[in-house]
């Protein structure tokens, strides 16, 4: 098994970061304009991409307000089935929050692997912003 890791520090409270981790609004201001959510546990979250032409189901596993989010895939894709995505935040001395972000359960590094590892890596910058400015701008709008 193979897993993505990235780390963030973020300039804002760990209560906004997870507020971008766990809402409709906030996923759609950093990752995708056609995302779906609710922070509940066992609630499915759905993430829509090129006009729904791939999509991803994720299950709220955990939720720890100001401190941890956890999805399970649920499928959609055949490489992404089953892979946790696991958000762990933590204050920063001086203030700010620093984001450790973990893709884990990955089968294999070939296929997709190396290509979501690099798009994560940008989506942390793109969350950073989102959180830091309050503007809008997700790395894929989610249409075609």
């Amino acid at each position: 098994m193979a897993d993505m890791l990235h780390a963030i520090a973020i300039e804002a409270a760990p209560a906004k970061v997870y507020r971008a981790l766990t809402t409709a609004p906030g996923l759609q201001g950093w990752w995708t304009g056609d995302a779906k959510a609710q922070a509940r546990v066992r609630s499915v979250a759905v993430f829509g991409f090129g006009g729904g032409a791939t999509v991803f189901r994720m299950r709220i596993v955990k939720l720890a307000p100001g401190k941890r989010v956890e999805w399970r895939c649920l499928g959609d894709d055949k490489e992404w089935k089953g892979t946790r995505l696991r958000f762990k935040l933590k204050r920063r001395k001086g203030g700010g929050t620093e984001l450790r972000f973990t893709h884990a359960g990955w089968r294999s590094t070939k296929g997709w692997f190396r290509l979501c590892n690099t798009t994560w890596g940008a989506l942390m910058f793109y969350l950073k912003g989102y959180v830091e400015t309050g503007k809008k701008r997700p790395l894929f709008s989610g249409k075609a």
